[in-house]
């Protein structure tokens, strides 16, 4: 069922729907659309509570110059453990450097840490982008094989309203040595194998006596 649009004033000052106007000429939408876009991503904000899982983004622009500010944003980042899934560096110029940091985890610790991060002396702007994180939320879950030293997950999105009696083992022989189907397939035939004699009976094969592949014949009685 779709919602039904409801009509509401709002005042702002004139230079401000001034850039209000500009930006809705340069996206081609309009006001309305506008002012749902930026609550919707306010809401989205306040959803993400103390200590609800979110996945996060910080976005850092500093000033690499100034004296031990690298050491202390690592230092934070690693007291956050395994909640840093990523970074990515950016030199910008001579004095100035992009970080973006990818966190996974609690929204109090996440939120935490980055406003920590943010109020480093020689970090001249940034911004912290928070969202639920849904996989986390849910009911779902991955189940983790490893192969011969190579990982991968599946996820899985059901209820635990079953039991999961089921194994998770996969046997894969990607080596190119000595255990290969390759190297199998080099390897000569053994001496049992190439000593067996063929059976008897056979095309080509003599019997007891001495007549290939024929019936016995048969003694004349006296």
């Amino acid at each position: 069922m779709k919602d039904v649009l409801v009509r509401f004033g709002v005042a702002m000052e004139n230079t401000l729907l001034t850039e209000l106007d500009a930006l809705v000429e340069a996206r081609g939408t309009t006001r309305s659309e506008i002012l749902r876009d930026l609550v919707r991503a306010e809401v989205s904000k306040q959803k993400v509570r103390k200590g609800e899982p979110c996945v996060a983004a910080l976005t850092l622009v500093y000033d690499h110059h100034v004296r031990d500010l690298t050491e202390k944003l690592t230092e934070v980042q690693h007291g956050l453990g395994d909640a840093v899934r990523s970074t990515m560096h950016v030199h910008l110029d001579d004095d100035h450097c992009l970080e973006v940091i990818v966190m996974r985890g609690a929204a109090d610790v996440v939120k935490g840490a980055a406003h920590k991060m943010l109020a480093t002396r020689g970090v001249k702007q940034g911004g912290l982008e928070m969202v639920t994180d849904v996989a986390r939320k849910g009911t779902g879950h991955a189940h983790v094989h490893e192969h011969d030293g190579h990982t991968h997950a599946h996820a899985h999105d059901h209820p635990h309203d079953h039991p999961h009696d089921h194994a998770h083992s996969h046997a894969h022989d990607h080596a190119h040595g000595e255990g290969s189907v390759a190297a199998v397939a080099r390897r000569p035939k053994s001496s049992a194998a190439r000593d067996t004699p063929p059976k008897r009976g056979g095309k080509g094969s003599a019997g007891p006596s001495g007549h290939a592949g024929g019936p016995r014949p048969s003694k004349r009685r006296a």
